[in-house]
């Protein structure tokens, strides 16, 4: 595979004539490890120039643009002034030839010819060299008067050709070959004195033995080393050793087994779409590429659009593919979460996959996140399993859960499975009383459990509620699920701080309900998780294939407070009328970028035009005018062109002024977007924005 994500594979050429089969060889060598591939090598994709001028810029190749439109003169407006010159042009060449302007124009030719020379070859051709001079001047000036050679550009360069040879970055951008800033020559490491591992690391490029994902994983392992130069050695020792293979993911995987997007590792960025190239896009960003990076998924990401419109295929399901890719080189952890059968990868893309329900499942789903303190714990239980419940106060449930929580881990050393959670909220008498016979001596947690037998069947009391929901996982598909005895494989969100890759896949089908509170838990444990990380080098990125009824108020501000720690969410929604219609607003402006596919209704896109406000444009107003003629001869003219064109003579006022108008409006959003299209505004992590771009997704006609 290529940096380009892209494959070749080869026919065997059949012959017409057939020949005998030669004997087979004593030895055959060794199968390839790659399909043969097509594009340009590493050390060329490395020395490919590389540029932005804003957020969502695919740098690769990116050509700047004027900020504004030059003004461009129609080509019918040329064409009739070109023709009107050449015509004038002839008319005064056709009166200084024939004589009828006097010969002045002949004076200089007779100022610089001997009089000797009359009636002999050298005056003719002396003669038709004026001649030619003086054609030629008229050529010229009558030509830019026209503006000819304007012309004969736009005739001759068409936009269909503009299209296939797009202007390409000048040569002089790109690093030398060979030179000492070419990047395929480690030139970092050279600085360093670690001229052999750059050899070594420069021979397994040229070798092909090296691809993308080995080139950035070893440039992240080298920043890391000159934050602590103590790591040199080993760093040094691991490429001798290893080559191309040195300093590897934990899972031993250096590519994806499929790649179904364009990525370009170098920038960290993955190809989503293109801008349109039509009035309603800035000038600037007009037929450019447009792609998603860390700088701007570390906003976080609002996506709308109902199903159908592509928002796995082509929004989750590439980003996804980028952030594993970066996981892979040791610069992200990515947890991606969608319904069972979602198409968000293969297994093998994935070092861990959670099939909750499922019994085949290898790897189970810690219900408290890694916590180990029952107060923490139990604010993230309550945040998943009552967070959208209304009227039921969180803080409350956080309260009672605390007070079963932290007495059960004091008795038995670890959190109740989902069996025993739902008995202790039932109070459940042969639960109670084998729990205060453990707790025998801890006066401080008996009363807690006596503070919970007060509280339980009280007005506003958050048990019945918080039982009612653990139940909902305590199922017999779930069966074997959410174990804290430490006979499975539970996956934690605590795992955060590594460079790895999970997907979870949740039972939408058979268990709507369990699912939703499951999303839920997983977005708080994300936000907490994310937050309480002491090393942030890593990004790390949540991506929700659906967040229907996931979000509440309190995951809502955690998703605002994820930028400044190196972190960010992706939320698809089919409409927003699945969220609380008081977070609708506070959801809007939480996330950095926000996308709306095609096909949003007009109460969505309303939600969306409030969010990217309004645009000083240029109006123009055109009042038609009838003219009434006066005098006799006029009025016969303006009646024969009444009978010839059909239209009464009018005379046309342009007024022109400065309005304020949405950038885009609900109308817009909802009938304006073609299939294939979405809206798509971006901010960075710096405060960089883009304004709303209509961009064609990727893969689209």
């Amino acid at each position: 595979m290529d940096t380009d994500g892209t494959h070749e594979t080869r026919q065997p050429r059949v012959g017409h004539v057939p020949r005998p089969a030669a004997p087979p060889p004593q030895s055959l060598p060794p199968k390839p490890s790659h399909a043969p591939t097509a594009g340009p090598t590493l050390a060329d994709w490395l020395r490919f120039p590389r540029s932005s001028d804003g957020p969502g810029v695919w740098t690769y190749g990116h050509v700047p643009r004027a900020a504004e439109e030059p003004e461009e003169t129609p080509t019918r407006q040329l064409v009739s002034g070109a023709l009107i010159s050449l015509l004038a042009g002839l008319l005064l060449w056709s009166l200084l030839w024939n004589g009828y302007l006097g010969g002045f124009w002949l004076w200089p030719l007779y100022m610089f010819t001997p009089d000797s020379w009359a009636g002999t070859l050298p005056a003719v051709v002396a003669s038709y060299i004026w001649y030619a001079v003086v054609a030629t001047v008229l050529v010229i000036g009558f030509g830019r008067l026209g503006r000819w050679p304007e012309l004969g550009r736009r005739v001759l360069r068409s936009r269909a050709l503009r299209a296939v040879q797009p202007a390409l970055p000048a040569d002089s951008a790109r690093p030398e070959a060979g030179g000492p800033d070419d990047p395929a020559r480690w030139p970092q490491l050279r600085g360093a004195g670690l001229g052999e591992v750059a050899e070594r690391l420069e021979a397994e490029a040229g070798g092909g033995r090296m691809n993308d994902v080995d080139y950035a994983r070893i440039r992240r392992a080298w920043d890391s080393v000159r934050v602590d130069p103590s790591r040199m050695r080993a760093f040094a020792d691991a490429v001798r050793d290893k080559g191309a293979g040195a300093c590897a993911h934990p899972s031993g995987a250096r590519d994806l087994p499929v790649r179904a997007a364009r990525h370009d590792l170098l920038a960290r960025q993955v190809l989503l779409g293109t801008v349109e190239d039509g009035a309603r896009n800035p000038y600037s960003r007009r037929g450019t590429a447009l792609a998603l990076d860390p700088d701007v998924l570390g906003t976080s990401l609002l996506a709308v659009g109902p199903s159908g419109t592509g928002k796995t295929q082509q929004l989750v399901r590439p980003v996804v593919e980028s952030l594993a890719l970066q996981a892979l080189a040791g610069q992200a952890a990515v947890v991606a979460v969608g319904a069972a059968g979602a198409q968000l990868g293969p297994d093998a893309a994935f070092d861990v996959v959670v099939r909750v329900g499922d019994p085949a499942s290898v790897y189970d789903l810690d219900l408290y996140g890694g916590a180990t303190d029952p107060d923490e714990a139990a604010t993230l239980l309550a945040e998943g399993f009552v967070g959208d419940v209304p009227g039921i106060d969180v803080r409350r449930a956080a309260t009672a859960l605390a007070q079963l929580l932290g007495p059960f881990r004091a008795a038995y050393d670890r959190f109740p499975a989902v069996p025993e959670l739902r008995e202790l909220l039932d109070q459940v008498p042969a639960a109670l009383d084998a729990l205060r016979r453990d707790l025998a001596g801890q006066q401080a947690m008996l009363r807690e459990l006596d503070a919970r037998a007060r509280q339980q069947g009280a007005p506003a009391d958050p048990g019945p509620a918080l039982a009612d929901r653990v139940a909902l996982l305590d199922r017999p598909a779930f069966a074997g699920f959410f174990d804290t005895t430490g006979q499975g494989r539970p996956f934690s969100l605590r795992a955060l701080e590594h460079p790895i890759r999970v997907r979870v896949d949740l039972p939408e089908r058979g268990h709507a309900d369990a699912s939703r509170m499951l999303a839920r838990l997983l977005l708080a444990q994300f936000n907490a998780a994310a937050a309480a990380r002491t090393d942030r080098s890593l990004f790390a990125f949540l991506a929700f294939d659906d967040a229907s009824h996931t979000l509440t108020p309190q995951t809502v501000r955690g998703v605002q407070r994820l930028r400044s720690a190196h972190a960010g969410v992706l939320l698809t929604l089919r409409t927003l009328d699945d969220v609380p219609e008081a977070l609708r607003t506070p959801l809007l402006g939480a996330v950095g970028c926000r996308m709306a596919f095609s096909g949003v209704t007009t109460w969505d896109g309303k939600r969306f035009a409030e969010a990217w406000g309004t645009e000083w444009v240029e109006a123009r107003d055109v009042t038609h005018r009838t003219v009434f003629a006066d005098q006799p001869l006029t009025r016969l003219m303006h009646a024969f062109r009444k009978l010839v064109t059909g239209k009464a003579v009018t005379t046309d006022a342009v007024t022109v002024r400065q309005v304020e108008r949405e950038r885009w409006s609900a109308s817009d959003l909802a009938h304006a977007v073609p299939p294939g299209h979405a809206v798509l505004s971006l901010t960075s992590v710096r405060g960089e924005r883009a304004a709303p771009l209509l961009v064609r997704l990727a893969g689209t006609a």
